[in-house]
């Protein structure tokens, strides 16, 4: 069960939504304002590194979503948006949710 969930593509974009959604929160709501208040520059970067990271592997992720899945323009770009608002990849894990087990049903 655990090996075919993780050979699914959109398990694997929905769990590291997750992971670029807290680095996301977490560089914007504890590195920034540790870097502009506390003067702790050189964390702030390594958040930032780790969260980019993490960011283009979403994005190559929700490519490869959008060939395999043959997901509409649409969704690729919901998916895209979401994941540079704040909170924005959990309230867009419902969706993708949905076309995970739409595609499993089928």
């Amino acid at each position: 069960m655990i090996k075919l969930l993780i050979k699914d593509p959109v398990y694997r974009l929905r769990m590291l939504a997750v992971l670029e959604g807290f680095s996301l929160i977490f560089l914007l709501f504890v590195s920034m304002p540790m870097k502009y208040y506390l003067g702790f520059a050189t964390f702030s970067f390594y958040v930032g590194a780790i969260h980019g990271g993490l960011f283009v592997i979403y994005v190559i992720l929700s490519l490869e979503v959008l060939i395999r899945r043959r997901y509409s323009f649409f969704g690729f770009l919901r998916t895209f948006i979401a994941s540079s608002v704040p909170f924005g990849t959990f309230l867009n894990d419902k969706w993708l949710k949905k076309h995970q087990f739409d595609f499993a049903a089928a």
